[in-house]
């Protein structure tokens, strides 16, 4: 018997302590819903980790990517063809080529889930650089900045905006992308939706919260976009 059937009859076994009229029929059972929501709380956590662990992976290999693509502007066509390939591979079949390779279980998730974030971190990154306005460098220059410093203290702050517009993006796609991580072994939400798909409030529960995980993520990133970058809320303020 397939670990997915056997975590199948322990959830179906689990409904028995709920309302039985409601549970028996499949239906929205709030009571059930009650009793058992502390037992989604693992799976959540395991959610939030790779989510959070694939955004920031991809992030750093995007953003290093970004820099030698400021540098040599040639580059940045080959490495968004590259990271738009990747993109494209689904992901149910990217987990079947890793499978024989790294296992199941959290890295074989991790990298499909890395690989997605890179196409929209890199150009979100590039496009905040290019947007720079070149009034804002030529200032800087002219006070003496040398090019690291115009990179890191002029550069990168005014891109910020764009950054952060790709982080929310990625994180929030992350999230959904993440409840197919349980093919791979890695757990998550995405178990707790397909052990009993068949029951209404289980589904629910798992989806419900899923979905306030992408607005909580979101939220934050832009609170610590409003945190890093005040004069873009100052400029907001009529």
């Amino acid at each position: 018997m397939s670990a997915l059937a056997i975590l199948a009859q322990v959830k179906i076994h689990e409904r028995d302590s709920g309302d039985l009229s409601c549970v028996q029929q499949n239906g929205l059972c709030p009571s059930w819903i009650a009793h058992h929501l502390d037992g989604y709380l693992s799976p959540l956590w395991r959610h939030l980790e790779l989510t959070l662990s694939s955004v920031a992976l991809g992030f750093v290999i995007a953003f290093a990517l970004a820099l030698v693509a400021h540098e040599r502007r040639w580059l940045a066509g080959p490495i968004i063809g590259v990271t738009g390939i990747l993109y494209t591979i689904p992901s149910l079949a990217l987990f079947a080529i890793l499978i024989p390779l790294t296992g199941f279980g959290f890295t074989t998730a991790l990298i499909p889930l890395t690989t997605y974030t890179l196409l929209i971190l890199f150009r979100n990154i590039v496009a905040g650089l290019d947007n720079v306005p070149n009034e804002a460098k030529d200032a800087a220059l002219g006070m003496g900045f040398t090019d690291r410093q115009l990179l890191w203290k002029v550069e990168l702050p005014l891109a910020l905006p764009e950054i952060f517009a790709g982080l929310r993006v990625a994180t929030t796609t992350n999230v959904g992308l993440a409840a197919l991580a349980f093919y791979a072994g890695a757990g998550g939400l995405g178990q707790q939706i397909l052990t009993d798909i068949a029951f209404k409030s289980n589904v629910l529960t798992a989806g419900v919260l899923c979905v306030l995980l992408a607005f909580v993520l979101d939220l934050a990133l832009l609170g610590m976009q409003r945190l890093l970058a005040p004069w873009q809320r100052a400029r907001a303020t009529p």
